[in-house]
């Protein structure tokens, strides 16, 4: 900005008349001018420049509104422009799922460790221990059968004249059996509650009488009796009728349909 003139002829102007232009100029810096530039801007002198500035320091004070420059001029959008759409948002990127590895059994491929089937105890130790028992057993029960009445018996009667049986057989056959039976029904898991609960006190019932009854055959055999009691035949005839209403309730109980 230069000083002003009148017919092209620049001259001396008062601070009056220099005020418009000095307003104009502080809006266009946003800030009061220095004195050095009103000195160039105006061609004037020190003092007046200065008595210039104090001027417009308090202009400015006054109108702190006019003070902002003028915005520029925004041009108006085409009619014919599309609509400016925001670009959509990027798509999440799919989370990074590193390979398992797949932990495969020994000497079985493509068998994962989880798949690969448990081996069971072995059984064999148990049925070496059954074998001493099982003779023991046996022959308690033939003994205290024997002493209670139980023989030798014809089953057929005037067909088979020849076959007989020792009916004393059925002691062990019968109550030892069935206490094994119910013992593997009780803890197998696999049946109804009922029949869970069945098996569970026969076998116990059923193990305390066949120990009683070995305890039976050995006290009377180290006593020299050559025949038992009349109470002790008594519970050991009842014992075959027992154990095959035990047996036929068991059956019945194991195939029973759970209903809720």
């Amino acid at each position: 900005m230069t000083a002003p003139t009148i017919n092209g002829t620049r001259y001396p102007q008062p601070v009056d008349e220099l005020l418009p232009a000095a307003r104009e100029l502080a809006k266009e810096l946003g800030e009061l001018p220095s004195r050095n530039r009103l000195m160039t801007e105006f061609r004037i002198g020190a003092p007046k420049a200065t008595e210039l500035r104090s001027l417009l320091a308090i202009w400015m004070d006054d109108n702190p509104a006019e003070q902002t420059p003028d915005p520029l001029p925004v041009p108006a959008a085409p009619e014919s422009a599309p609509p400016v759409v925001p670009d959509p948002a990027p798509a999440p990127a799919a989370p990074v799922v590193e390979p398992v590895e797949q932990v495969t059994a020994p000497g079985h491929p493509g068998t994962t460790a989880d798949d690969k089937p448990r081996r069971r105890a072995a059984v064999w130790p148990v049925v070496l221990l059954a074998l001493p028992a099982f003779v023991a057993i046996w022959s308690g029960w033939v003994g205290l059968g024997g002493l209670t009445g139980f023989g030798v018996v014809h089953p057929l009667p005037g067909i088979a004249d020849s076959v007989s049986l020792n009916t004393a057989i059925t002691l062990p056959i019968g109550v030892e059996t069935y206490g094994a039976y119910a013992l593997y029904v009780w803890l197998s898991g696999r049946v109804p509650d009922r029949a869970r609960t069945f098996a569970k006190w026969s076998a116990i019932g059923s193990l305390v009488v066949g120990a009683l009854g070995q305890v039976a055959y050995h006290l009377l055999v180290a006593a020299g009796w050559t025949s038992a009691p009349w109470w002790i035949t008594t519970l050991v005839s009842c014992l075959p009728v027992a154990v095959l209403g035990m047996g036929a309730a068991l059956a019945h109980l194991v195939r029973e349909e759970v209903t809720e």
